[in-house]
């Protein structure tokens, strides 16, 4: 791959992907990025300008995210990084009081997203046979907790949709589930409350996050990796 990559990144216009976006810019890398706010999509064009690229794309929309991959191909041709971070929470409850919309929305954006974004970008990188495709898991991929049962089963969905397209892929690929490790986002503050505070902010753990993730290659595909971060009193 090129010293220089080209970056995709969902949910970009807030925590860990708005932190990413940032530091790989920083680290001279040309961002793709998405997220559903036309405001701090703008925002992000405006701070960043050219040769990155934002837009507004709501990726349980496969329609939108076909028109987006369609734009950024011919723009700007095939990635050599994705990064499928776009996520949401579902508020704390006890499952049975979980309405169906609620459920719905966390898979939709957290499953559904994501293969939408590999359906239609990573045939230009098979093409090209190299590229690395990251989804971002969780902790609650890997194990459980009380009143995040729809968030659970989201990222417990992407731990095995990655690991049978890391099955698919040319041997010069990569897919990899990937937790990020905890981090005091306001995705965190949801669940874990003022108890977030213990933890590193998107700043601090991006700036961890964005080599680690450059590095990967064939030689991870198909893992379950955790970013190595410390929480914020050690």
């Amino acid at each position: 791959m090129p010293d220089n990559k080209i970056i995709l990144l969902t949910g970009v216009t807030r925590g860990l992907g708005r932190a990413l976006a940032a530091e790989f810019a920083r680290l001279g890398h040309r961002v793709l990025g998405c997220g559903r706010s036309q405001k701090e999509i703008r925002k992000l064009n405006e701070q960043f300008g050219p040769p990155h690229d934002f837009y507004a794309v709501d990726v349980t929309s496969d329609d939108a995210v076909k028109s987006w991959a369609s734009i950024c191909l011919t723009t700007h041709g095939a990635p050599d990084l994705v990064l499928n971070n776009a996520g949401v929470i579902n508020k704390n409850a006890p499952l049975w009081e979980i309405e169906a919309r609620e459920f719905s929305d966390v898979l939709d954006t957290n499953v559904k997203g994501t293969a939408s974004v590999i359906r239609h970008f990573v045939p230009a990188m098979i093409k090209q046979r190299r590229g690395v495709i990251v989804n971002f898991s969780s902790g609650w991929g890997r194990s459980t907790n009380a009143e995040v049962a729809p968030y659970c089963a989201s990222k417990w969905a992407i731990e095995g949709l990655t690991q049978s397209l890391a099955q698919e892929l040319p041997s010069s690929m990569a897919a990899i589930p990937l937790n990020p490790g905890i981090i005091n986002t306001e995705m965190l503050r949801s669940s874990f409350g003022k108890s977030a505070n213990a933890y590193p902010t998107a700043a601090a753990w991006a700036a961890i996050a964005a080599p680690f993730l450059l590095r990967l290659g064939p030689a991870e595909n198909g893992k379950s990796l955790t970013v190595p971060i410390r929480n914020a009193n050690d």
